[in-house]
């Protein structure tokens, strides 16, 4: 996944920096945590202080237009972002951990078994 940073703007009101960007990728599109983990990367940033707004694409293309905002603070992320904009950004790393935490537990099934 390749990033294109369009525009990018500080709101001290906000105290945020707001980037609007462009992602080309290969296959399904990325999901935001892959997309907030690699811009928050760019911008020097922790992505526990970053929230993508949205993921935009068009039809048949492997392209999309993206909107992240990274917050100064994780407390100024909470004070400010709506909740189900928090939620959105949240689902995906509970699925994740889930699926981390049922691979090590078929790998450790696993190992149990070879041993016997």
């Amino acid at each position: 996944m390749e990033v294109y940073v369009e525009k990018e703007r500080y709101n001290p009101l906000l105290k945020r920096k707001e980037v609007y960007c462009r992602l080309s990728f290969e296959g399904k599109t990325p999901s935001r945590s892959e997309v907030r983990a690699k811009i928050a990367g760019l911008m020097n940033a922790e992505p526990e202080r970053a929230v993508v707004d949205y993921i935009k694409t068009e039809f048949g293309k492997t392209e999309a237009k993206c909107y992240v905002k990274i917050y100064d603070t994780v407390e100024d992320l909470q004070k400010i972002e709506e909740e189900h904009i928090i939620e959105r950004n949240k689902v995906e790393e509970q699925e994740k951990q889930a699926e981390e935490q049922a691979e090590e537990s078929g790998e450790a099934g696993e190992s149990e078994a070879a041993e016997e």
